[in-house]
């Protein structure tokens, strides 16, 4: 095997079970190289430069693992043949098709696949009506494409300008007005996948249940038998209704056994949300969701965050389309910005605020909805503005949109920045966050901020924390379990749009219960029965996972300590395709630092 040489990338130490390490790997052997390059096609497909390997080791999670080599295939078939040779030669790999994701799942330490290059294809189909997608095209560039046609994707997502539409199907991901009903897995007409033994499925085919019947038989049979486990269980089944009727991306989709009859169709459904671990999706055809472009925004503040959680039924029944929730801390966060500071009032006391938004396909549809929502309002805040100017509109979203880079940039320096979501049932969202608050006082968050999608009880919070500080460490793992009891104590779910990842793969079984979990389990196994793809996602048998691998963040300078990784910098820098970009610079900057 050969290595290269670790100047400068040596540290590693251990404490309670964790791990903290930036070091490099061994590499793979000149045979594995060539027989990956004839997968791809060419031998510039596959890198193992320190340069590359280091440049795309890092995402937005808090996680560091450094690939053994990177490969850029350039077609579907080309990853086909990738698959047969991992698995010939018994090898790990994970797709890099977001680079944003947040909880570990889009990096490894083995073949690091990167779908975002050759995969932007983008066909408008039906004039808007359906699309059909590659993974490696952004969320914005396919709402841009169906723009004119007055349609978008059902998913929203916050980073739609950063996150690939590969990534928001591996995550389920969601956002702040698709809810349950218009993410991902409700919006899927079909979809083309390749299975971890090379084969390919396009469920568009009306035979795609027979050809997987014939090629992968055990897989067909135990997708049967997997289904009719779940149905035969009353309890299974009220625990998967539970679960999925509030946002829900911890374990796989097991509501497609409950939604779905054929094989085929159960399977495409599980590769959504299965973080990579299950195959790699090729591409997938959507039904859009047509663009209401009459809006009004308002931001409604209340005496304290008990008052805001307690009005959210009538907010919803007021026909608001959007429900952001800010607490105290988000709004004095926000009102660093001077263009917030315009039209956020004084912050007095501990108030908490909704951003409402209300859209309407015509504008005088938007006129009576905005007189009736806007007397609900006052009657539950005392005052209450909703606005349609645009620029007006920008400034309140700016509040919202801005919380993760004011608190991030903010951070000190040599911190790692967590972002976590949740989501519990509203009428226990109050009790939810007032414990979270506690929790954060007492583990030594105190800059924590509570901030999210009201309407769907999906809150998200963000810390900042040193895990080169063995103490520090010990008060996050003491922290996740604090947090993970509190979230089922109030049957939520404990990740509700970011992925599993490696932050909650130690906690799927204590959401799930052994019996589903061990349906998971068996999912995994039935279909990557090698354990080839992103292991230790999803399922682990670590229940330390949650703290190995931690991303330190060394001092390096003022502007450089500000990046969180997040690679929101990335479809628009000029240099993606050439060289390398700026989160790619800062993070060698980081390493050689170190």
């Amino acid at each position: 095997m050969r290595t290269r040489s670790r100047a400068g990338h040596g540290r590693e130490w251990t404490e309670g079970g964790s791990v903290v390490s930036r070091g490099l790997r061994e590499q793979f052997s000149e045979h594995e190289l060539d027989a990956l390059a004839q997968a791809v096609g060419s031998r510039a497909g596959i890198r193992d430069s320190d340069l590359d390997r280091l440049s795309h080791a890092h995402d937005a999670s808090h996680y560091l693992l450094v690939p053994r080599a990177l490969a850029v295939p350039q077609s579907q078939y080309h990853v086909a043949a990738l698959m047969r040779a991992c698995s010939d030669m018994g090898l790990k790999a994970t797709f890099r098709s977001g680079g944003t994701s947040l909880s570990g799942q889009g990096v490894s330490d083995g073949l690091l696949i990167d779908v975002r290059r050759h995969f932007r294809a983008i066909e408008v189909l039906d004039d808007g009506a359906r699309v059909r997608v590659q993974p490696g095209a952004t969320v914005r560039q396919v709402n841009l494409a169906l723009a004119r046609y007055g349609y978008k994707l059902g998913p929203d997502p916050a980073s739609e300008f950063a996150c690939t539409v590969g990534g928001v199907i591996s995550n389920n991901s969601s956002g702040m007005s698709c809810g349950t009903t218009q993410n991902s897995y409700r919006t899927l007409e079909s979809l083309t996948f390749i299975l971890p033994s090379g084969m390919t499925i396009d469920t568009s085919h009306t035979e795609a249940d027979r050809d997987l019947r014939a090629k992968e038989p055990l897989l067909h049979e135990g997708i049967l038998r997997l289904r009719e486990r779940i149905r035969g269980n009353p309890e299974s089944v009220r625990t998967v209704d539970r679960l999925f009727s509030i946002k829900n991306t911890m374990g796989y989709s097991l509501n497609a056994f409950l939604d779905f009859t054929e094989p085929a169709d159960i399977l495409a459904h599980l590769m959504v949300g299965s973080e990579g671990t299950l195959g790699f999706v090729a591409s997938a055809v959507f039904t859009t969701i047509k663009v209401r472009p009459a809006m009004a925004t308002g931001l409604v503040l209340f005496q304290d965050l008990q008052e805001a959680t307690r009005v959210l039924p009538q907010v919803v029944d007021s026909g608001a389309s959007i429900i952001e929730l800010l607490d105290t801390r988000s709004l004095r966060v926000a009102s660093k910005d001077p263009r917030v500071r315009a039209v956020l009032p004084e912050i007095v006391g501990n108030p908490a605020a909704l951003l409402v938004e209300y859209q309407c396909e015509s504008a005088g549809e938007l006129g009576q909805l905005s007189e009736s929502a806007g007397s609900v309002l006052r009657d539950l805040a005392g005052q209450a503005e909703l606005s349609s100017d645009p620029g007006l509109r920008a400034d309140l979203w700016r509040i919202r949109k801005g919380l993760y880079t004011s608190i991030a940039s903010s951070r000190p320096s040599g911190t790692t920045a967590l972002l976590e979501d949740i989501a519990v049932p509203i009428g226990n969202l109050y009790p939810t966050c007032i414990e979270l608050g506690r929790m954060f006082d007492a583990f030594g968050y105190r800059d924590s901020v509570i901030f999210g999608h009201a309407k769907d009880g999906n809150i998200h919070f963000m810390l900042t924390d040193d895990f080169e500080d063995p103490r520090r460490l010990g008060l996050y793992r003491d922290f996740t379990e604090a947090m993970v009891d509190l979230v089922l104590a109030n049957d939520g779910t404990l990740k509700a749009e970011h992925g599993t990842g490696r932050t909650m793969a130690p906690f799927v079984a204590r959401q799930y219960g052994d019996e589903l979990y061990a349906v998971i389990r068996e999912i995994k196994s039935l279909i990557d029965p090698q354990g080839m793809l992103n292991p230790g996602i999803v399922v682990t048998d670590d229940a330390m996972a949650h703290v190995r691998n931690l991303k330190a963040n060394p001092r390096v300078d003022v502007e450089v300590d500000t990046c969180v990784e997040c690679g929101y910098c990335e479809p628009v820098c000029p240099s993606r395709d050439l060289s390398t970009t700026p989160r790619q610079r800062i993070v060698l900057r980081r390493d050689l630092d170190e």
